[in-house]
């Protein structure tokens, strides 16, 4: 490894550290590992100063994800509802773990919770099924989102002035809020945190600005809307549900004067739900002392081992369904076909890890593959296979740029590339059969550690009885910008069979990759320095060496020119976060005065359609509807409205942002500050970022390779394995 390279300026001082920090901070230890807003900065949206002069006749792309998500919403919650009877939880239980059992039964048979929330965890059982909705008819495509009308919006930001909150809010707060947004905001004002960006403390100053005196931070409505505030940041960081002492910790910190009463009452409204999960310690259950010499001889069993969480029914729903369909997918045959042979004869006769997976897919319904990007050749082969035995077969990645990497491995094979949101919304794909399942037989899934559970569960709902799913990705890469953590979770309980793929990363970016997965900074052999260390001991110096690297530097050493550089740093705040390298760097690439909304032509911009999806893309010019744009997936029109809520510049991203990017060079940015933020997920996902030249812009020093070996992934909080254990097969005994 480089630390002199050819590719650094000819100045080398050396100033350096502070990193991005989160500007919002999320509930205790439950927090980001970054600041997760793809779109904004998570503060409430301003206007973009010009005023749209209609919408667009036909739905963005961003609406028709919207309207797949709510119908296949729908079809999940009438599947739910269909079931006979919830499974009973819990019934040999004793103890406080019995109290919040029977407290959590009455409450939802409509009485008042008759126990309290318990200081340590016992949990509680699943909430039943909700009333069965009527049955809509299926159909191919979704229908076309409505939205809140004009008038709503007009009335919400009515209420909004009154309570001197920004009018911009007011879309966002009437989407939110549904019918009667207004007199609903009025009656209880800390409905504002539904809105994405506010925070307790805005919407305390709305509500005091509305009722005076009466909002106290003792008031019910305060703490019910706080709680659902924090388990939404929860899931921002990835959490679907929370334990319940970390919850009442954050609310206490969030001024709620009494947790467990607020926690009480947010169950009874049916806020949140409350799980009680068994933990398996891996101890046999301990049996009590009998009574006495006359006691009966059946000894019962001691209080089992639980866990109280705490989570919201979406998530609850999406995680119970996920798990619902994968275990059909692993307990159910495959629909029948190509024999064995066929298959074999269609993977080749290698003993390669695409022929493992061909074979692993011939005979099940899902499959795992784990592998560096090298490895995603590998599901490519198992497609083109598919393909060649007259399946119906389309692969699925998390963005425009993953999928144009897939479709270039597919050249020549009949079914295709799509991507996730693209597949769900009806955009792109094979479209929907009469049932309004997914026409396809296999769907290989890239870029699995990027599936949130509510995506995973709404792909699963749409597969058509007797498919196959595969889903493939590299574990050591960032998770979900949502909540869950499928692909993890999957590789950790091994329902199915799990292909490792044995196909490295090339070259010296892929050795230090690889190094880095396994926990180690290795120095690697770099001799035409594909891989740079660039020393910076102050912020300055960080955002100087950065622009130097892309401007002059790289495409001097490497002919890469600026625009195909990615620059990839922990955060968007900071004196070396996002937004002061996209400000030098414009300067730099494409000056000028920012004509319409901050953009001018040529800038290259992140658009952010949705959370947790960013594109790069290109400033082509403005027009009277709005920003259009050059992106992977062709040409994007962004209406005016939506200009400041979705766009950012983009010659920096995080690494969030830039997850399943690639580009010929990378430049990684951190600086000293960073140290405390560094995990060794969020150094593999920067530096992976790469193909052929790695330049790190370090003001960290030593606490670089103490990230990589001593700070893995943050965990979170999930129950998929806990829901999937049950409906799988035991394993055999010998």
């Amino acid at each position: 490894m480089s630390t002199d390279p050819a590719a650094a300026p000819a100045d080398e001082d050396a100033p350096a550290p502070q990193a991005a920090a989160p500007e919002d901070a999320p509930p205790p230890e439950h927090g980001p590992e970054e600041t997760r807003d793809e779109a904004g900065d998570g503060e409430a949206p301003a206007p973009s100063g010009q005023e749209g002069e209609g919408a667009a006749p036909a739905p963005s792309e961003a609406e028709a994800e919207l309207a797949a998500q709510r119908e296949l919403r729908r079809r999940i919650e009438e599947r739910k509802a269909g079931r006979e009877a919830p499974v009973e939880a819990g019934g040999k239980l004793q103890g406080v773990a019995a109290d919040l059992l029977a407290a959590v039964k009455a409450v939802e048979g409509g009485a008042a919770p008759t126990a309290f929330l318990p200081e340590t965890a016992p949990a509680a059982p699943r909430r039943p099924a909700p009333e069965p909705a009527r049955p809509a008819p299926a159909s191919a495509a979704p229908a076309a989102p409505t939205g809140p009308s004009d008038r709503a919006v007009d009335e919400v930001a009515a209420v909004l002035a009154d309570g001197s909150a920004p009018a911009a809010l007011a879309p966002a707060v009437a989407e939110a809020l549904g019918d009667g947004a207004a007199e609903v905001l009025r009656e209880d004002p800390w409905q504002l945190l539904h809105a994405r960006g506010v925070r307790p403390e805005q919407a305390d100053g709305f509500a005091r600005a509305l009722l005076g005196a009466e909002a106290r931070p003792d008031d019910a409505r305060r703490g019910r809307a706080v709680t659902g505030w924090l388990l939404e940041q929860a899931a921002l960081a990835g959490h679907t549900a929370l334990e319940a002492d970390a919850l009442r910790a954050a609310l206490g910190q969030r001024a709620v004067p009494d947790p467990e009463a607020t926690l009480r009452e947010a169950v009874a409204e049916g806020d949140v739900l409350v799980f009680q999960d068994p933990l398996d310690t891996g101890a046999p259950t301990a049996q009590a002392p009998a009574a006495g010499p006359g006691a009966d001889e059946a000894e019962e069993p001691a209080e089992t081992p639980v866990r109280v969480l705490i989570g919201l029914e979406r998530y609850a729903l999406a995680e119970e369904s996920l798990a619902d369909g994968l275990a059909g997918l692993v307990n159910t045959p495959p629909a029948a076909g190509p024999g064995p042979e066929e298959w074999q004869g269609a993977g080749g006769e290698g003993r390669g890890s695409a022929a493992e997976l061909i074979r692993a897919a011939a005979g099940h319904g899902l499959v795992l593959h784990s592998g560096g990007e090298a490895a995603r050749a590998e599901p490519a082969a198992l497609l083109t296979a598919a393909a060649s035995l007259g399946l119906r077969a389309w692969g699925a990645a998390h963005g425009p740029d993953s999928r144009a990497r897939l479709a270039a491995a597919l050249t020549g094979t009949e079914g295709g590339a799509a991507t996730v949101a693209g597949l769900l919304s009806g955009a792109e794909g094979p479209g929907r059969d009469a049932e309004g399942s997914l026409a396809l037989d296999l769907l290989v899934v890239l870029d699995a550690p990027q599936l949130d559970v509510e995506s995973a569960a709404m792909l699963v709902e749409a597969l058509p009885d007797g498919a196959r799913l595969v889903l493939s990705g590299d574990p050591g890469l960032l998770g979900s910008a949502g909540p869950g953590r499928v692909f993890g979770d999957l590789l950790a309980a091994r329902p199915c069979p799990v292909v490792v793929s044995r196909t490295p990363d090339p070259g010296p970016v892929g050795e230090l990759v690889s190094g880095v997965g396994a926990g180690e900074l290795t120095a690697v052999d770099a001799p035409g320095h594909e891989v740079a260390i660039v020393p910076v001991r102050d912020p300055a110096e960080a955002v100087h060496r950065t622009v130097q690297l892309v401007t002059e530097s790289v495409p001097r050493a490497f002919q890469v020119p600026p625009e195909q550089t990615l620059v990839v740093t922990p955060g968007h705040g900071g004196a070396a976060g996002t937004r002061v390298l996209n400000a030098a760097l414009k300067e730099k690439c494409n000056p000028g005065p920012g004509r319409f909304a901050g953009f001018d032509p040529g800038d290259r911009v992140a658009y952010s359609p949705a959370p947790g999806r960013t594109e790069l893309g290109q400033v082509l010019g403005a027009e009277q509807e709005g920003l259009r744009l050059r992106c992977a997936g062709g040409e994007v029109l962004v209406a005016r409205d939506r200009v400041a809520a979705t766009l950012r510049h983009g010659w920096a991203v995080t690494a969030h942002q830039a997850v399943t990017l690639r580009a010929p060079a990378a430049v990684v940015v951190v600086p000293g500050d960073a140290g405390p933020t560094l995990t060794r997920d969020w150094l593999y996902t920067a530096f992976a970022r790469a193909e052929r030249h790695l330049s790190v812009v370090q003001g960290v020093g030593p606490t670089l390779a103490t990230a990589i070996a001593e700070h893995p992934a943050k965990p979170r909080t999930t129950r998929l394995p806990l829901l999937l254990k049950p409906q799988l097969p035991a394993p055999a005994t010998t």
